[in-house]
């Protein structure tokens, strides 16, 4: 596996570079002085630049999102779409999980991967790649792409809405850093793709709260941490170094629905 995570084509097109009319961005390779985004202002200040800055290609950019479970990309992602629409104006952002494209339960079952939940074959990402595809063609109608309720612990379709006046989509997923396919082609469509970085003890402990809060005992929710939370986690680190930005501790504001931050 290539550690900058692009695919074998040698097209001369497909080098990393700034995004021009017509051309969509794609994250840096490899690189060991990513900048550090730190604190809410700053944050704030590096997302509305994405709006006129110039990886922001015929009339809408994608940002992703990327980082272990539990580090808290969810409600960045939140945060951010509810900062720019505030700010920018209502639709100006928009939030497009991953999460949306976990695979039912009833075709993990099918497949023999519910004990797998959230690992990587546990999601349908060329579908994702194929919404992120149309999210940068379609500029005349509504585009609807779909959510995850814990509650019911199953994806649910049309959660979200991106609007033809939207000008910047904000993408999150643990995989987005993927070395193999599809993952490489889903980061050749956004413009910049930051990694949510948060210490591995937070992180534990906000995933504990997670599946507990979820219905797990204890001792269940502890093994699968384990036995599954731990490993798609070091299989996301691995690809820390494609991200162009690195996002530090940051002070998290209250999850919208009450629930555990992602």
């Amino acid at each position: 596996m290539h550690v900058d995570g692009r695919s074998r084509r040698s097209n001369p097109s497909d080098a990393p570079g700034p995004a021009g009319p017509g051309r969509v961005g794609r994250p840096a390779t490899a690189n060991t002085a990513q900048p550090l985004i730190s604190g809410r202002a700053e944050l704030l200040a590096s997302t509305l630049g994405m709006l006129h800055g110039r990886t922001h290609t015929v009339g809408r950019s994608i940002l992703g999102l990327a980082g272990p479970p539990g580090t808290g990309k969810s409600t960045l992602a939140h945060f951010l779409v509810e900062e720019i629409n505030r700010q920018a104006g209502s639709g100006t952002a928009a939030h497009l999980p991953l999460d949306g494209f976990h695979l039912s339960n009833a075709q993990l079952e099918r497949l023999g991967l519910r004990d797998r939940k959230g690992s990587p074959p546990s999601f349908d990402a060329w579908g994702y790649v194929a919404l992120l595809r149309r999210v940068l063609a379609e500029r005349f109608q509504d585009v609807y792409a779909p959510g995850f309720d814990r509650a019911l612990d199953e994806p649910v379709a049309a959660q979200h809405v991106i609007r033809p006046h939207t000008r910047l989509v904000i993408t999150e997923g643990n995989y987005l850093v993927g070395a193999d396919a599809p993952w490489p082609e889903a980061r050749a469509l956004m413009g910049e793709l930051w990694y949510v970085e948060t210490d591995d003890h937070v992180r534990d402990s906000r995933l504990m709260q997670r599946h507990t809060d979820g219905g797990r005992a204890p001792d269940a929710a502890r093994h699968w941490i384990s036995s599954n939370d731990h490993p798609n986690g070091e299989y996301v680190k691995a690809g820390r170094a494609v991200c162009t930005r690195i996002v530090g501790d940051w002070d998290l504001p209250p999850v919208p629905d009450g629930g555990s931050v992602l």
